[in-house]
C-alpha cells in the first residue's frame, strides 16, 4: 500500500478561498458581519458558495441574506462601519457597483477625510467580475480602474487562490474600506489554499517569478498567462519577471520601479479595456521614474475598447491573450 503524501497542497476552489477568509474572520472577531444577495444558507450559501455554511455557524443577525437593492446593502454597511462593526457587503457581480456608487465613492471613502480623522470606515466590499464565461456586457466588466482613481478607497484584485484568501483577510481587518474584486472564472477552479490564518499585507507586490530581462507587471488572471509565457521564454533563454500587484490601490511603486531598474524594460498587462486603464498609470510612472534606464518603450497588453460580447467568438476576441503577453514581450526585446 501507497502511504499518502503528507506534503501535498490542499487543493480548493477559489470560493472556499473566500469562505476561508470570512469564516476565519467571523471566529476572530464578533464585530465582523456579512450580508448581501442570497449570501445566508437558506438560500444557497451565496451564488457561487462562498458564504456556505456561515449563517448555520454564526447565525442569522451576522449572516444576512438581503433584498435585490445595491444601494440598500452598501448604505448599511457604510453605518454598520461608522457604528463600530466591520461588514463585509457583497455586490454580487462588479457591473452592479454602478447602482451604489454615491455611497461607495462620497461617503465610504471620503468620511475620514470629511470628519477630520475622527471616524473610520472598515468595510470590505466584496465583488466578482470577469470576462470568458459568456455573462455578456452587463455582468463581466473589470472596472478597478474607477475605483483606484478615488482617494480613500483601498483595491484589491488576486490572481491566485492563497492569496485571495490572505487578502480579503487582510480587508475585512483594515480600517479603511477596501474593494476586493473576485475573479469570476478562479471561482471554479483549483487551487492550492492558504494556510490558517494567512494574511497577505494590502499595497505590497510579490515577485510571482523573478527574472532579469524584462519586467511583466499585472494583478488578477492575467498573472497566470504571464508565468505561462515566462516559462516558455524561458526555454528560449529569454529571463521575464513577474511582478503580481496584487493591491491596485494603493499599489507597490517600489517593488515595480525596482524591476525594471534591474530589467531595464516593462509590459503592464491588465483584464480590463486598454483606454484609461490601470496600466497607463503603471506606464506613465515607470517612464517619468526611470526614462533615462529603459531600453524600450513601456508596453501595454489589455481587452479591447469595446463592451465584452456575449458570443463566445466575439468575446474571445475582445480579451487579452497569452499570444498578446508574448508579443509585447518580444517587442521589447526587438
Amino acid at each position: 500500500m501507497t502511504a499518502p503524501n503528507v506534503n501535498k497542497p490542499r487543493m480548493i476552489y477559489g470560493a472556499e478561498a473566500a469562505l476561508q477568509a470570512l469564516d476565519e474572520a467571523m471566529a476572530a472577531d464578533p464585530n465582523v458581519i456579512v450580508f448581501g444577495e442570497d449570501l445566508a444558507d437558506r438560500e444557497g450559501g451565496g451564488v457561487m458558495g462562498a458564504t456556505a455554511g456561515l449563517s448555520t455557524k454564526y447565525g442569522d443577525l451576522r449572516v444576512r441574506s438581503t433584498p435585490i437593492s445595491e444601494q440598500a446593502i452598501i448604505g448599511a454597511a457604510v453605518g454598520a462601519a461608522i457604528a463600530g462593526m466591520r461588514p463585509v457587503a457583497e455586490i454580487m457581480l462588479m457591473n452592479f457597483t454602478t447602482v451604489p456608487m454615491d455611497q461607495i465613492v462620497n461617503h465610504a471613502a471620503k468620511i475620514r477625510f470629511m470628519s477630520g480623522g475622527q471616524t473610520s470606515v472598515p468595510l470590505t466590499i466584496r465583488t466578482m467580475s470577469g470576462a470568458g464565461m459568456g455573462l455578456g456586457g452587463q455582468h463581466s466588466d473589470m472596472l478597478e480602474a474607477w475605483f483606484a482613481h478615488v482617494p480613500g478607497l483601498k483595491v484589491v484584485v488576486p490572481s491566485n487562490h492563497a492569496d485571495w484568501t490572505g487578502l480579503l483577510a487582510s480587508a475585512i481587518f483594515d480600517d479603511d474600506p477596501v474593494l476586493v474584486v473576485e475573479p469570476t472564472l478562479l471561482m471554479r477552479v483549483k487551487g492550492v489554499a492558504a494556510p490558517p490564518g494567512h494574511r497577505v499585507q494590502l499595497g505590497k507586490a510579490a515577485i510571482a517569478r523573478a527574472g532579469a530581462d524584462v519586467s511583466v507587471i499585472g494583478y488578477g488572471r492575467p498573472i497566470n498567462d504571464a508565468l505561462a509565457v515566462a516559462e516558455k521564454l524561458a526555454a528560449e533563454g529569454i529571463s521575464v519577471e513577474v511582478v503580481d500587484l496584487r493591491t491596485v490601490a494603493p499599489y507597490d511603486k517600489e517593488a515595480v520601479l525596482n524591476s525594471v531598474a534591474k530589467t531595464k524594460r516593462a509590459v503592464v498587462v491588465h483584464e480590463a479595456v486598454r483606454n484609461f486603464g490601470v496600466g497607463a498609470e503603471i506606464a506613465a510612472h515607470i517612464s517619468e521614474e526611470l526614462f533615462g534606464q529603459l531600453k524600450a518603450p513601456v508596453r501595454r497588453v489589455a481587452s479591447r475598447n469595446t463592451p465584452v460580447p456575449f458570443s463566445p467568438v466575439l468575446e474571445k476576441a475582445f480579451m487579452w491573450s497569452a499570444a498578446d503577453i508574448e508579443a509585447a514581450i518580444r517587442s521589447t526585446l526587438s
